[in-house]
C-alpha cells in the first residue's frame, strides 16, 4: 500500500502506483482523474471554476477547468503515460446552495460541462463520473486499479 497524497483546492498532482491520490470536500468543485491502466500514471485536479477566460486574475491554472485539464494531461504524458490509452473520471460539481428567485448559476454543472468539454478536446475518454446532486464528496484515487472512490457523508462510499 503506497502512501496517499493530497490535493489541495485549485491544485492538481501525478503519482505512480503504488501511490493513491486524494482530494476533500468537493462541492461544486470537480475532481478529475486521469489514469493509464497500463504505466498506472494518476493525475487528480481539483477545478473550482469552468472558464480561466473569464477572470483577470487568473494565474492559477488548476483552479479552472480549461486549464488544469491541460496541464494535468501535460504533466501525465511527461511521465510516461501513453495518451490512447489515458481514461477520466470525474466527480462533484455539486449544487451545494438553493438560492430561491435569483438568477444564480449553477457552477457544479458549470464545471461538469467544461471539465467533460475539454477532455473531448483533448481525446481523452470520460469513463465514468458522479456528479451533480446537493452534497459534497471527498474522493480517492487508486493508483493500482484505477479504481475512483467516492465517499460523502451519511452515505457508502461508491466506486466508478
Amino acid at each position: 500500500m503506497g502512501q496517499m497524497i493530497k490535493v489541495g483546492m485549485a491544485d492538481l498532482k501525478i503519482c505512480k502506483a503504488p501511490d493513491n491520490l486524494t482530494t476533500l470536500g468537493l462541492g461544486s468543485c470537480i475532481g478529475i482523474a486521469m489514469y493509464d491502466p497500463s504505466t498506472k500514471i494518476s493525475g487528480l485536479a481539483h477545478i473550482m471554476l469552468p472558464d480561466s477566460t473569464q477572470i483577470k486574475n487568473n494565474s492559477n491554472i488548476a483552479k479552472f477547468a480549461d486549464t488544469g485539464i491541460q496541464k494535468l494531461y501535460d504533466d501525465m504524458l511527461k511521465a510516461g503515460a501513453n495518451k490512447s490509452r489515458l481514461v477520466a473520471k470525474i466527480a462533484g460539481g455539486a449544487k451545494m446552495f438553493e438560492l430561491s428567485g435569483s438568477a444564480a448559476i449553477n457552477v457544479g454543472q458549470r464545471n461538469a460541462m467544461a471539465s467533460k468539454d475539454k477532455l473531448k478536446a483533448l481525446g481523452v475518454r470520460l469513463i465514468a463520473e458522479d456528479t451533480g446532486l446537493n452534497y459534497g464528496r471527498t474522493v480517492e484515487l487508486y493508483s493500482e486499479t484505477g479504481d475512483y472512490v467516492i465517499k460523502a457523508v451519511g452515505k457508502p462510499p461508491k466506486t466508478i
